[in-house]
């Protein structure tokens, strides 16, 4: 599970334990991880970069056998094509893209050996267009196109289907409020619960079920597919 310590990773990682997975937690935050895998049973954690090629070999490097991966772990970036400087472009696709393939692929062997399964969390943003997320809509677009790739590669092997978040309440969009809209935090957040027509955020929990339900014997025909739970956005 990376970017397994807070927010979605946090939530999914819970629930993974809970239905009895023994939970690797992948992330840079030694301290929230450590945390973390101590309430978990059966858990453990490593710190790596996930865009670290070395470092990703080694971090993968001990794991006996793997079921399940979940590339959780993601950026994000405030722009239009002119706002986005190529600094911020190049980091956004190093962690978002160059980060899931680099943990699929040292973790390919291991999860066709035991018929596995990988889930990447997408969103509504490699699905949709949305308003000054240049970067961030072609990264998760890229994690669209890979995990269809991936299920065509590997049919038989293991299954990879994706999840798309619309708008989730979590400390990455926390984060987003007090870079960007420190002064106006309440109104801005009421206009992001009303791009969901459901009228609120999504709940980390409720991303959660969907990838465990994913990850188990009862998704076994489903393979590539990508899953909006969007509050109906891109329904509208």
């Amino acid at each position: 599970m990376t970017g397994g310590a807070s927010g979605i990773g946090e939530q999914t990682s819970r629930v993974l334990a809970a239905a009895g997975a023994n939970v690797i937690i992948v992330d840079i935050d030694q301290a929230k991880a450590e945390k973390l895998a101590a309430e978990l049973p059966g858990a453990s954690y490593r710190i790596f970069d996930i865009t670290d090629e070395s470092a990703v070999r080694a971090g993968i490097g001990g794991i006996e056998r793997l079921d399940i991966l979940i590339n959780n772990a993601g950026i994000g970036l405030v722009g239009g094509v002119e706002e986005t400087e190529a600094d911020d472009f190049d980091r956004i696709f190093r962690v978002n893209v160059r980060g899931l393939y680099l943990v699929t692929k040292f973790c390919l062997p291991l999860l066709r050996a035991a018929h596995g399964c990988i889930v990447n969390i997408g969103s509504v943003a490699g699905l949709v267009g949305v308003k000054r997320r240049f970067a961030y809509c072609g990264t998760k677009g890229a994690v669209v196109a890979m995990t269809r790739q991936l299920a065509v590669d590997y049919p038989t092997e293991i299954r990879v289907n994706c999840i798309a978040p619309g708008t989730v309440d979590t400390p990455f969009v926390e984060g987003y409020l007090e870079k960007y809209h420190s002064h106006e935090k309440d109104k801005v957040r009421a206009e992001l619960s009303q791009r969901q027509p459901v009228g609120r955020l999504g709940k980390p929990d409720e991303i959660a079920y969907l990838a465990l339900y994913l990850c188990s014997d009862q998704a076994a025909f489903v393979n590539g597919a990508v899953m909006p739970i969007d509050g109906g956005w891109t329904a509208a």
